[in-house]
């Protein structure tokens, strides 16, 4: 049992971004195989837990008006998961501090899953190793279990399957997003059910980050983008407008979308595209962000 005690812990939920995202197939279930390599930016939401003899969830942030307190909600849906899994019987308070935009393919839901497995594991000192916390988040959904680590990794198969990311160099970001959702579902739906792509082999390293930022652009692209840009056309243009940035290296939409990013070397010149950026389009959600791990 918990020691009801303590007090509040909390963990950081990062923005993932997909450098790129291959569907490589289809299972007989109909689950989609995927590869990709995912990253993270030192930017997110915020998970708090505090011991309480309930297990209750409160909302604030930017974007917590745009979600429900529910069965569906994944913050909640991982707690009840991690009870289950380790018959836990405390509860906890529970607050998310929501800064992404919410269906933004940058994993903010998957992350707060991840955050949540996180921190109660913590406060409810439960012995589980990352492997068993990667389990327990795979049936929360396809991202979730890469956002438990949150550090650069290759995914497979249907996010069950992660290995060691290339080293990376230091990158920075900016990542915009034109404050329109887009369900996974939908975009997946909507994309040429035939069309797939063979698994690529990535360098064992990336020298700088215009090293990276060429390879993405010949070996790599985005399966998912030319659905989601039917649905929302405005993604071509959020494109266009990262890649003319001074600096920038290359420029993708992230997941399923419709957060895009591009890439730079430096941090002085992420920030001031991220400024011109804001000036131009007021009313996109801009942030500039450094890659993590």
């Amino acid at each position: 049992m918990a020691d009801l005690s303590g007090g509040p812990l909390s963990e950081a939920a990062l923005a993932k971004i997909n450098l790129f995202l291959h569907v490589t197939g289809r299972r007989p279930d109909g689950y989609h195989k995927l590869q990709s390599l995912v990253v993270f930016a030192d930017i997110g939401d915020t998970v708090m837990a505090e011991p309480s003899a309930m297990l209750s969830l409160s909302l604030d942030g930017p974007f917590g008006d745009l979600l429900e307190i529910s069965d569906d909600n994944l913050v909640l849906r991982a707690a009840l998961a991690l009870q289950g899994r380790a018959r836990a019987g405390a509860g906890a308070a529970l607050r998310l501090t929501k800064r992404l935009p919410v269906a933004s393919g940058i994993g903010g839901g998957s992350a707060d899953a991840a955050a949540t497995l996180r921190v109660l594991a913590r406060l409810w000192a439960l012995d589980l190793s990352a492997a068993a916390l990667e389990d327990i988040a795979l049936s929360l959904g396809a991202d979730v279990p890469v956002c438990v680590g949150s550090r650069p990794r290759m995914m497979g198969g249907i996010g069950d399957e992660l290995t060691p990311a290339p080293a990376l160099p230091p990158v920075w970001l900016i990542l915009a997003n034109p404050m329109r959702g887009l369900e996974t579902h939908s975009v997946f739906a909507a994309r040429d059910a035939e069309q797939v792509s063979a698994p690529v082999t990535l360098p064992e390293n990336f020298n700088s980050a215009a090293d990276l930022a060429a390879w993405l652009r010949q070996e790599s692209r985005n399966d998912l983008a030319p659905a989601a840009r039917g649905i929302l056309p405005e993604i071509t243009r959020i494109e266009a407008a990262l890649t003319g940035l001074p600096g920038a290296l290359y420029a993708g939409m992230s997941g399923s979308g419709a957060t895009c990013f591009a890439l730079f070397a430096s941090r002085n010149s992420a920030v001031a595209g991220a400024q011109t950026l804001r000036q131009a389009e007021r009313d996109w959600w801009i942030e500039a962000a450094e890659m993590v791990g």
